[in-house]
């Protein structure tokens, strides 16, 4: 028997925490320039223009960031990982790549990375049922919820849970396929600058990991910052 409710519903999410109604700017839409910070262990929605520039800033080096982009017009089209990988026939992105769609269009194109490029875009976003699998007991802050909740406090229904990008974490595979996760590799400060090529609503979680090494090697969740400015 399911401990959770059925039918499974994407929107849904298994607990709370205030991303679920502290938002960027006015219900999602930044003021142009100005840093905003998403704290950690929750995620925010930023509404970017086509052509304008979005920036996340790893503050403290050690953060890593599950990151999502939809479409502003149609939010069941957003970047999908498993169709961005052949087009660009690489695991992850580096400056200049496109970042595709489930529709193979462009939505971002990711114009710089000031860290050493250590991505993940083979992992989904941990929920409820992972944090179970690895011991927790209860409720535990997630990037799935914080997704969902983000999404929802700027009064956009999450149609589907897609594969985030996740910014600076260093899950690299060893011969013969074995993943192990490690601390991150960036440093305080480093930054990912993409730019818009539609409309989209973009969604930062400051990812609340600390039952592993994935947020540095003493396991603490720590915030982000985002910024949005004009081409």
């Amino acid at each position: 028997m399911s401990d959770f409710p059925l039918p499974f519903d994407s929107a849904r999410s298994d607990g709370s925490n205030p991303s679920a109604f502290e938002t960027v700017g006015d219900l999602g839409q930044p003021h142009l320039d100005i840093v905003y910070d998403v704290p950690a262990r929750q995620g925010r929605a930023i509404r970017v223009e086509q052509g304008q520039m979005l920036t996340v800033t790893n503050c403290h080096g050690s953060q890593v960031a599950d990151f999502w982009a939809f479409s502003a017009a149609d939010p069941g089209e957003h970047l999908s990982m498993e169709h961005m990988r052949p087009n660009l026939r690489k695991l992850c992105p580096s400056a200049g790549d496109a970042l595709v769609t489930n529709r193979r269009r462009a939505i971002l194109t990711l114009i710089s990375d000031s860290s050493e490029g250590v991505h993940d875009t083979l992992v989904a976003s941990c929920d409820i049922h992972r944090y179970h699998e690895l011991g927790h007991q209860g409720y535990h802050d997630n990037c799935t919820d914080n997704l969902r909740m983000a999404l929802a406090a700027i009064g956009v229904a999450l149609p589907q849970v897609p594969c985030p990008f996740n910014l600076w974490m260093n899950t690299p595979a060893r011969a013969g396929g074995e993943m192990v996760w490690l601390p991150p590799v960036s440093r305080a400060g480093d930054a990912v600058m993409f730019r818009a090529e539609m409309d989209l609503i973009a969604v930062v979680s400051a990812c609340p990991m600390d039952l592993l090494p994935i947020n540095g090697a003493d396991a603490v969740p720590r915030g982000l910052s985002v910024t949005v400015s004009a081409a």
